[in-house]
């Protein structure tokens, strides 16, 4: 038998293909160990790796093994016990069998399950899968940010990681031909000139004639060796030009209200709906732009330190917050250039008559031009009259439209999951 021995030393990142691979292959069992974990844990402590355990028995590979091979002959007894079907019992007993009177020890990982850490790009690739913006489209061409290299036919100038190695060929071939077409024909006819004269009576020969012919014909063949297979000059490359592409800039405006109504319990459901939210776009989308609004009984564009850690109290008049959008709307981001989507989270409590007119604000002057519009109700109460108003914008727009309860915080990841889930493109 013989034994090969690797000892080179393991190089970086050696096994990322195969753990690449086993992450696809067992995608259902992480995914559902990494939902247990994000109930578990706070989303300000979304940005870390994750431990998952698998069962051992879902990781089994087969095998193949070699068979004995050949006829054989067994003589086996019988017996007067088993019947084919029967599960024999496992020998021993003890821990084994489960029939034991000790009680079971809570150390370590034992056997039964395989456990493997998940970095936090893995983690979070698996938190934020199946998720996108709903309705994101192509928009005009506004600026060359967003190029894209397109071929656009052959030149003679290049790097050799360009070159078009068939046009070049094809090219060589045909100045093969153009050069030595002339130096052919020359040669068959000086051949055919020496047949000739050595064909003639000895008596009537030129030998200056043919030596001559014969010294014509090893110029001409020199002359054909040296042509070369392939010139400098019969190099194509292929030439690249940065084409411009339409844009997918998008803007998400992100609206809390921070008014006295608002516990800080609820507070807290909203800034973690809104930073699992600032995560998810950061992570997946490099030309999203957020912008901050909080309101109370005026509404105010704010920075992400603000929005996610002041504190202030007051009545609620949650027009002010969508009619600031609308400005903010109207003076930086046209609905031509850019994809506009907001989130609003609330308790559902608004001052008097004001529900009517957030919905105459959406209806008319924001959901014609946004993509899509989520609002989160945080209360375990009955609803109010601003939910009441929104399920008749929900109605109008059911497909740019959607609107959630939360009573808690463990229902934050299946909201915003349901929320922001993968559109069939059909």
């Amino acid at each position: 038998m013989t034994y090969f021995i690797d000892r080179r030393a393991n190089a970086k990142h050696k096994s990322a293909v195969n753990r690449q691979r086993f992450l696809d292959r067992y995608r259902t069992h992480i995914k559902r160990s990494v939902e247990e974990a994000v109930n578990r844990r706070s989303i300000t402590d979304m940005e870390r790796g994750e431990k998952v355990s698998i069962p051992t028995r879902d990781i089994s590979e087969p095998v193949f093994q070699h068979g004995p091979g050949g006829k054989r002959s067994i003589i086996a007894p019988g017996n007067k016990e088993f019947v084919e079907g029967d599960r024999l019992r496992r020998p021993g007993g003890g821990g084994g069998g489960g029939a034991g009177e000790g009680g079971a020890s809570n150390q370590g990982e034992g056997m039964d399950e395989f456990a493997f850490t998940l970095s936090r790009e893995e983690f979070l690739d698996f938190v934020f899968d199946g998720l996108e913006l709903p309705h994101l489209e192509r928009k005009n061409l506004v600026d060359l940010d967003e190029v894209r290299p397109i071929r656009a036919g052959l030149t003679r100038d290049g790097v050799p990681a360009r070159i078009n190695i068939v046009r070049s060929m094809r090219e060589a071939h045909a100045r093969r031909i153009a050069m030595r077409g002339p130096i052919r024909r020359a040669l068959r006819e000086a051949q055919e000139a020496l047949e000739v004269e050595e064909r003639k009576d000895p008596v009537l020969r030129n030998p200056a004639r043919i030596e001559e012919l014969r010294a014509e014909i090893e110029r001409l063949e020199k002359r054909l060796e040296a042509v070369p297979f392939i010139d400098t000059y019969d190099l194509r490359y292929n030439n690249l030009i940065n084409q411009p592409q339409p844009s997918s800039k998008a803007v998400m405006f992100c609206v809390m209200d921070v008014s006295g109504s608002m516990t800080q319990a609820h507070k807290d459901i909203a800034k973690r709906f809104f930073l699992l939210l600032y995560l998810f776009l950061e992570r997946n989308y490099e030309k999203v732009e957020l912008v901050f609004v909080r309101h109370h009984t005026a509404a105010k564009e704010v920075d992400e330190e603000e929005f996610f850690y002041s504190r202030e109290t007051g009545g609620t008049i949650v027009s002010s917050a969508l009619s600031l959008v609308d400005e903010i709307i109207e003076a930086r981001y046209p609905p031509a250039q850019w994809n506009l989507y907001v989130a609003q989270a609330s308790d559902g409590d608004n001052w008097d008559d004001d529900s009517l007119t957030c919905r105459d604000l959406l209806a008319k002057s924001l959901m014609p031009r946004l993509q899509y519009f989520t609002y989160v109700e945080i209360t375990p109460h009955a609803h109010q009259a601003l939910w009441e108003e929104y399920e008749r914008v929900e109605a109008e727009y059911p497909e740019r439209f959607a609107m959630r309860q939360i009573v808690e915080a463990g229902d934050i990841y299946p909201v915003f999951r349901e929320l922001f889930r993968r559109r069939s493109t059909q």
